[in-house]
């Protein structure tokens, strides 16, 4: 169970992604911690108003405060969030960008950002991602597929909608066509800047069904409100049929007839 009393009560998102927990539980200690600083010093403000009113003292005192508790109370502040950084926070990055999941289940997918949408590229049968180029970027093409590759012939392509199998971990290559945007799926406590000329991935896997929002959460121009896209996650079996419903649809020629059981878009290259 996660330990997200002021989480909940602020209306943040609901975590629904398997590392969300840990990361719930840190910021939920860091809530109460400021919450605590916001009560004890406005507390205390409180009290040097009331304690050093005019009225009472006319004349002011130059020698200063003779205790030393504010000096310790700032030591102890410093101290807890020195212990908050080193135990919870930089272990919980090392993590979320270090050790990538591996494996046959893990789903492989690029979300490309451009003003203003998302699109999503997922591997076809051979597992392997189409080369994307510049220049062969067209209102057909989005992506930009390289029409030479073998690789892309069989991908898979989506705008603003992508579907994932609950229980199964995902790696999401990041990138933009134009400027930086961030993707950002807040049920999943994930986010990534989308810098152009640059892929960065991120992981996570969803646990909870349903349908979440995905949002660009770096100005990125004036319709930077629009940018919105959508995360259906789904039982392993829906999900097939829905990969090999869209995958007919765009490869006419070369119809899947079933979807292998580890699913179509295991990691690539």
């Amino acid at each position: 169970m996660t330990f997200a009393l002021l989480i909940e009560a602020l209306g943040i998102a609901p975590n629904a992604s398997e590392s969300g927990y840990a990361i719930d539980t840190m910021l939920e200690m860091l809530y109460w911690f400021m919450l605590l600083l916001f009560v004890g010093w406005g507390t205390f403000y409180a009290y040097v108003l009331w304690r050093f009113h005019h009225k009472k003292h006319p004349k002011a005192l130059y020698s200063g405060a003779a205790s030393h508790l504010p000096s310790k109370l700032e030591g102890g502040i410093a101290v807890f969030e020195v212990v908050i950084l080193l135990s919870f926070a930089t272990p919980l990055w090392s993590y979320r960008t270090q050790q990538f999941p591996t494996g046959l289940d893990v789903t492989h997918i690029r979300a490309v950002g451009e003003q203003f949408l998302w699109n999503f590229q997922y591997t076809g049968p051979d597992r392997k991602f189409g080369d994307r180029k510049a220049a062969y970027v067209t209102a057909a093409n989005p992506l930009g597929m390289d029409p030479n590759d073998p690789d892309g012939k069989d991908d898979l392509t989506t705008r603003n909608e992508v579907h994932l199998p609950v229980g199964k971990p995902v790696i999401v290559d990041v990138m933009s066509k134009d400027v930086i945007h961030d993707f950002c799926i807040p049920n999943m406590r994930s986010a990534q800047d989308a810098i152009p000329g640059s892929v960065i991935p991120l992981w996570f896997t969803p646990i909870k069904e349903g349908t979440y929002d995905i949002v660009c959460a770096q100005l990125c121009g004036s319709n930077h409100s629009e940018m919105r896209g959508e995360l259906v996650v789904e039982s392993q079996a829906k999900y097939d049929d829905w990969f090999k419903t869209n995958y007919n649809l765009t490869h006419p020629k070369s119809k899947m007839a079933e979807t292998p059981a580890s699913g179509p878009t295991v990691a690539g290259n």
